[in-house]
């Protein structure tokens, strides 16, 4: 009896031993976006003619993301409106102006996750508020998780995802031109992330 009071008192305190390093392994991973090879690109109607694409530059942002509890995921991104490429100055400079994107007012839109939804093993929404021209709005991300790894010179551990959104440019007080450029706007986000334990994830780091 007294060999069993020992042996179970020493699992009990194997247990606890190693319940923090379990905890530690199970809690998610940070990264920050890697601005390079990171993308956002929308498209929206031009009087009915066709639907123009821009791209626009992420500049700062984190991940937290654990592969297997997708519910303790969270991300912060600002977007850099000055990067607006159009493929032509004119139009860039007209979009950038207080009728549309007021970049002299608010140079950065920002994105604060809300939750996560998980749908299967790749495929999730991510749910979130986007701050455009000093505007707050709900937005829904529907994602792909593409993959997680290494780079080719294992170098650094990467994560990838591709999502998509639609927005109303009328909610965030972008009314102009209301009979010739579209109120729908189609957005799609290629992210690359970076592993970096260091990176300050608290919520609204600006």
């Amino acid at each position: 009896m007294h060999q069993l009071r020992l042996t179970s008192g020493l699992l009990l305190a194997l247990m606890a031993a190693c319940w923090p390093l379990s905890a530690a392994l199970a809690a998610p991973s940070t990264y920050r976006y890697d601005t390079t090879h990171s993308q956002i690109v929308f498209s929206i109607d031009h009087n009915g003619f066709s639907r123009p694409f821009g791209r626009l530059h992420i500049a700062k942002g984190w991940l937290r993301f654990d592969p297997d509890d997708w519910s303790q995921s969270a991300t912060e991104l600002d977007i850099d409106l000055a990067s607006l490429d159009m493929g032509d100055a004119a139009w860039n400079e007209a979009v950038l102006k207080p009728a549309f994107l007021d970049v002299e007012k608010a140079r950065y839109a920002h994105f604060v996750s809300t939750s996560v939804e998980r749908k299967d093993d790749t495929h999730g929404v991510l749910h979130g508020n986007l701050m455009l021209r000093g505007v707050t709005k709900p937005v829904d991300l529907p994602f792909t998780f593409n993959r997680m790894g290494t780079t080719i010179y294992g170098l650094h551990t990467m994560a990838g995802f591709s999502a998509t959104a639609m927005l109303q440019r009328d909610d965030f007080g972008m009314t102009s031109n209301a009979n010739s450029i579209g109120h729908s706007v189609s957005v799609w986000l290629e992210l690359e992330a970076v592993q970096d334990d260091h990176i300050n994830t608290t919520k609204e780091s600006q």
